[in-house]
């Protein structure tokens, strides 16, 4: 029958994971646990998910699962990973990946230790337009990546936004970089794919554009974030904006040859290209090779919109896809482990900025 799936943890994010598996005809969804009965009772039952537990040991002893997918907060991720791990689990883990770098080191080399496979939700990543960005690099059409922007955008005032605003102690509040450290992953996860550098040079600044009277200091919700990171050869902005309409999500990189714009909502892929010609005549043409460029990647859109394959989380489960096929050949996971802990570690370095008490 394939690989066996169980999942943890059935709040929001879980309903994608129980679509996106279900999808792929190789593997089967065996369980879902949420340590509240109620949680996981009522994601079974929507989803005709033949078991729910509410407690973990008894659901991997019982089912003995070769994946988990694990969707609850991050603080919980190190100590149910190593539990999975002692239960022969290979691992599918939701962003952020722990509260502190630290933690992420120490999750990855239990993952390693264990001689298990890991890879993080960075979905994104996997979608039609970002795998098109990673061709145009690949076959050198971009050049050597000079400057990166990468950009995302949030809506406050929507039904999980006005979540946090309401509540002081959601989880997400409890985060040591608060709702900045729940999507910036996102933001992240894509400069270093143009950025080699371990240990680049960091600065951060965030504030509060709406600011409520009732928080104030550390209960202060900021909620628009700048970072600039330079490395030896490649420098890069990333950007938090909860204000700016429309809300996008969009990835610039220039390089030595041309320059790619990626709109991951429109998922859409232009190159900015060198003029063919000198002078005038040479400034007739990019428009032209612009429209063209979204023109067939509308109409590339329309019909992956007709076979069902423009939903919202279908990089999952291209994702997934390639994650269960490297446990199956035993080959490299589709996220090296050094980009998930790059990432990880320049989070860290941007929360000791924007928020001081992180540092003591």
């Amino acid at each position: 029958m394939g690989l066996k799936i169980a999942i943890v943890g059935c709040g929001k994010i879980a309903d994608a994971h129980v679509e996106e598996v279900r999808k792929i005809p190789s593997v089967h969804l065996a369980a879902v646990c949420d340590q509240e009965p109620i949680m996981a009772e009522q994601l079974a039952v929507r989803h005709a998910v033949p078991r729910w537990y509410n407690d973990l040991a008894r659901m991997l002893d019982a089912e003995k699962p070769d994946v988990l997918h694990i969707t609850t907060p991050p603080q919980s991720h190190l100590a149910i990973t190593r539990q999975a791990l002692e239960a022969g689990c290979h691992i599918f883990l939701e962003k952020p990946v722990a509260l502190r770098h630290a933690d992420a080191e120490a999750l990855v080399a239990a993952v390693v230790a264990a001689d298990r496979k890991l890879t993080v939700n960075y979905w994104p990543n996997f979608e039609v337009q970002a795998l098109e960005l990673k061709r145009l690099f690949q076959a050198g059409v971009l050049g050597s990546p000079v400057h990166v922007e990468s950009y995302i955008g949030y809506d406050l005032r929507g039904e999980f936004g006005m979540a946090l605003r309401r509540d002081p102690d959601h989880w997400v509040n409890r985060l040591p970089g608060k709702l900045f450290q729940n999507m910036l992953d996102h933001v992240l996860n894509k400069i270093v794919l143009f950025m080699d550098d371990d240990q680049p040079v960091i600065n951060a600044i965030a504030y509060s554009r709406d600011i409520d009277p009732k928080q104030t200091g550390p209960n202060q919700l900021l909620d628009e974030l700048r970072v600039t990171i330079q490395g030896a050869r490649t420098s890069a902005y990333a950007t938090f904006c909860a204000n700016a309409r429309p809300i996008g999500q969009t990835l610039r990189v220039y390089g030595t040859s041309n320059t790619a714009h990626v709109d991951y909502v429109a998922r859409t892929v232009a190159l900015e290209r060198k003029p063919p010609f000198p002078g005038a005549p040479g400034r007739l043409f990019p428009p032209f090779k612009v429209s063209g460029d979204y023109l067939r990647q509308g109409l590339m859109n329309l019909n992956r919109f007709a076979h069902a394959r423009f939903h919202f989380f279908d990089g999952m489960r291209q994702l997934l896809t390639e994650f269960y096929l490297c446990i199956e050949n035993n080959s490299e996971p589709p996220i090296a482990y050094r980009d998930i802990l790059r990432v990880s570690a320049m989070m860290d370095r941007i929360f000791e900025q924007v928020y001081p008490e992180v540092r003591a």
